[in-house]
């Protein structure tokens, strides 16, 4: 098992070699590979996004009379 210390030189050695736009980038798709792994366990999809129509209360109509 690594030590603090040790966890830390490997972070800074590999930060140096390929950047911190490319490691960024590893931990989100490694965080998005974590979360989909996560779903299928769980048996659960991702809920998708389903338009909703507005609900507008029914109103009795307006009598109007027009004036003459």
């Amino acid at each position: 098992m690594l030590s603090l210390p040790g966890l830390l030189i490997i972070g800074v050695v590999v930060l140096v070699l390929f950047g911190r736009g490319k490691v960024s980038g590893l931990f989100g798709e490694i965080g998005k590979g974590i979360s989909s792994f996560r779903r299928e366990v769980r048996g659960t999809e991702p809920e998708a996004e389903v338009p909703r129509l507005a609900v507008v209360p029914a109103t009795a109509p307006v009598k109007t009379t027009r004036g003459g």
